[in-house]
């Protein structure tokens, strides 16, 4: 009888030490990008690792419009993490362009790789500079989008006004459908490289990066310091023999201030201890640098990636 007692005794500890990893599990979702662009891939990356290092840690990457709707999902609390453009995160934080009212429950958990703005055109194309676009149809990003925000930027300092270019607000993979059925003459892409959609044409057909450089890249880091020059090296794409210069914001991974500081000191440890294996699940994990996330964001810090910055010294 004591026998039977004893085994009862441990099923109902185990029981209730289950129940309780069980509402020990941290639930989190992870706002990423169309499945064509660099966000997605790299955060369910991302998420793998946080998932097997960290216990009762669950990160879901979830597939999104990008940038500027990940700031929103982030604030509404539909989303605790997501990956976006530096630029489009200035404009929510301080109410520019599309946004209306600022968007500030928010903190920055790093700044994780360059996203280079790549304009792609035909072998053929006329174009030899963007000024050379005009009359065209360009795929220029999903409305409201980082890439949509670039596009402008560009209009701007080559003097182009938005009716001088057809613009198609398509996401890079629609861009791609597009660009490969010829109803589109261009398409931008802003993205880690090399992006997946531009590999995937350049297999199928020849592809010619244009140049943002000389007067109208300074122009760009003047008016817009959120942007940087940047240079594709020669062979990122099937054909293209020369470096390609242009320009590059940062993504960066946020957090929403209402997810705990243990939390987010646990996240950003892990993410820069596993380095190794994020540069293996996915090449922009090379890019990753302690001293590099830090810089380049304009919204402060979570407290709990904070808190492990001072810790590693990269931040007083």
């Amino acid at each position: 009888m004591k026998k039977c007692w004893s085994i009862v005794f441990i099923v109902l500890v185990s029981l209730v030490a289950f129940s309780g990893a069980m509402a020990a599990e941290t639930k989190l979702v992870l706002a990423t990008g169309g499945t064509a662009g660099t966000y997605y891939p790299f955060g369910g990356a991302m998420a793998k690792i946080w998932n097997n290092k960290i216990p009762g840690m669950n990160v879901t990457a979830q597939t999104t419009g990008a940038s500027a709707e990940n700031i929103r999902l982030v604030n509404k609390q539909e989303a605790e993490l997501a990956l976006v453009q530096s630029d489009t995160l200035d404009f929510a934080f301080n109410a520019k362009e599309a946004f209306k009212e600022p968007l500030k429950e928010m903190g920055a958990i790093a700044v994780l790789y360059p996203e280079i703005i790549q304009v792609v055109v035909r072998a053929d194309s006329p174009a030899k500079s963007f000024a050379d676009l005009k009359g065209m149809k360009i795929g220029v990003g999903a409305p409201g989008s980082g890439t949509e925000a670039n596009f402008r930027q560009l209009l701007d300092v080559y003097g182009l006004s938005k009716e001088d270019i057809k613009g198609q607000y398509l996401s890079f993979s629609e861009s791609a459908e597009q660009f490969k059925d010829r109803h589109i003459d261009a398409f931008i892409v802003v993205a880690g490289i090399p992006n997946s959609a531009i590999v995937d044409i350049a297999t199928q057909h020849d592809i010619r990066i244009l140049n943002i450089a000389g007067d109208a890249a300074k122009k760009l880091s003047e008016k817009y310091p959120f942007l940087a020059a940047a240079k594709i090296p020669a062979n990122t794409y099937k054909n293209q023999s020369q470096d390609v210069e242009t320009v590059a914001v940062n993504a960066v991974l946020i957090a929403g201030k209402g997810l705990p500081d243990d939390v987010v000191y646990n996240l950003t440890k892990t993410l820069f201890e596993n380095q190794a294996d994020l540069a293996s699940a996915h090449a922009k994990g090379k890019e990753l640098n302690l001293q590099a996330a830090v810089k380049g964001v304009s919204i402060p810090f979570h407290p709990g990636a904070e808190k492990y910055y001072k810790e590693k010294g990269v931040l007083k």
